[in-house]
């Protein structure tokens, strides 16, 4: 090397990493940008929860109220029937997930290259299949299975239907066909029978999958709205959506305790996903999931 070739040397590398810095600005910035963009609408709602309801249309619009009227909240978890719609919600969004979680990390280990047996791959397609399919296209023959079975208007005709996901089942065994063979073999020389090997092996290295497949459905089910409307009929047995669309009024809404009832029923999912962000993360990243 040169003695103009060691000079240029240390040059290429400093423009290089002052590169690298710029376009790392660059992208905290668009990032940063693109965050408040999706916070605004939830900053917006929590502000508008605080305002008085004379101050919620004023114009010019007002990000802070006069006053922080706190009484709204105290309306929601009063005067509603806020409470019985939250344990509702609960009971039916953990059920599901329980569920979900047993069925799917069951299934998708049957249909890894753990175990081989004649159809195998036939069925493997038909759970794909039911993916692509709309659930709307199935709200009629379920519809009519549940008031066979008499579970219309009871939690159960939402968490019943639920419970297998194909969604799952698939998330699951992306999962397990990763784990490399070599355990597997050396379980099996040490004698362990198939279920000593899921439950000592692969449900504890499926951890990051079981929090992605958990936050998954804790949410979607959380935020159905669809099911509950069409299978659920009594006050006694509504969610929090349901409780969210009837707090509309016909010709006048309270819209600061819509907000305060809104941000509220946000607050499990919010906590659930900050509690367990680092292994969605990781679950996501290992499932290959996009």
């Amino acid at each position: 090397m040169t003695v103009a070739d060691a000079i240029r040397t240390p040059r290429r590398y400093s423009s290089k990493a002052k590169n690298q810095r710029i376009s790392r600005a660059i992208s905290y910035v668009v990032l940063s940008f693109g965050a408040i963009i999706m916070l605004l609408p939830f900053v917006w709602m929590v502000a508008t929860s605080l305002k008085p309801a004379g101050e919620v249309f004023q114009y010019p619009p007002t990000l802070v109220g006069s006053t922080i009227d706190w009484h709204n909240y105290a309306t929601v978890l009063f005067e509603s029937p806020f409470a019985r719609q939250l344990w509702n919600t609960s009971f039916i969004a953990v059920l599901t997930l329980i569920g979900t979680l047993i069925t799917s990390s069951m299934a998708g280990f049957a249909f890894s290259w753990v175990f081989r047996f004649p159809g195998k791959d036939a069925l493997f397609v038909i759970v794909l299949v039911s993916i692509m399919i709309p659930y709307h296209v199935l709200l009629v023959p379920t519809f009519a299975l549940l008031r066979n079975m008499g579970l219309l208007d009871t939690p159960w005709a939402i968490i019943l239907p639920s419970v297998v996901s194909p969604f799952g089942i698939f998330l699951m065994r992306q999962f397990y066909i990763g784990v490399p063979k070599e355990l597997a073999e050396a379980a099996t020389l040490d004698g362990c029978s198939p279920w000593g090997m899921f439950w000592r092996i692969f449900l504890p290295l499926a951890k990051p999958a079981l929090t992605t497949l958990a936050i998954f459905t804790f949410v979607g089910t959380w935020n159905d709205f669809l099911r509950p409307l069409i299978f659920l009929s009594s006050n006694e047995h509504q969610t929090l959506t349901l409780g969210i669309y009837t707090a509309q009024g016909l010709f006048s809404t309270n819209w600061p305790a819509l907000m305060a009832t809104v941000s509220l029923s946000l607050l499990p999912v919010v906590v659930m996903f900050l509690c367990l962000q680092d292994l969605f993360v990781k679950g996501v990243a290992l499932t290959g999931l996009k």
